[in-house]
């Protein structure tokens, strides 16, 4: 048990240095965009887990990928700075793009909370439309 909480300091420190160093650089969209990645995959993932629009099959995938990111023993290990949550986000990625083609890239799009553009570049090559802008 205390591997597993020294893994998750050392992910969660990981990740809080790569969203400052972005702050650093200047890139303070890109940090945005990535502090809030984990939370916006784990509402998606729960989103997707509910709606009766997603096949069972892909339902099963996404758990297990769910199981695969929550896991501490990972191909590469998590204190490795960028490559680190880099099997991780893979994962996440393959998985999305076969909810994208079983479910539409509209079901996935409607359950996330983030940048679209965000979902653009995990979909790949899939077009993913943006959110209506309301108001004016």
């Amino acid at each position: 048990m205390n591997a597993a909480l020294i893994a998750l300091a050392a992910a969660g420190s990981c990740y809080a240095i790569a969203v400052l160093a972005l702050v650093l650089a200047g890139r303070r969209v890109a940090a945005r965009e990535l502090a809030l990645l984990l939370p916006n995959l784990v509402l998606l993932f729960h989103g997707l887990l509910r709606d009766p629009r997603v096949p069972k099959r892909s339902k099963a995938l996404l758990l297990v990928a769910i199981g695969w990111i929550a896991s501490p023993i990972d191909l590469i290990p998590e204190f490795i700075p960028v490559l680190g949550p880099l099997d991780d986000a893979v994962v996440a990625a393959l998985v999305l793009r076969r909810l994208a083609r079983s479910a539409g890239p509209n079901v996935v799009q409607e359950h996330w909370r983030g940048d679209p553009a965000t979902m653009a570049r995990l979909l790949g090559s899939r077009a993913v439309p943006h959110r209506p802008v309301t108001g004016g």
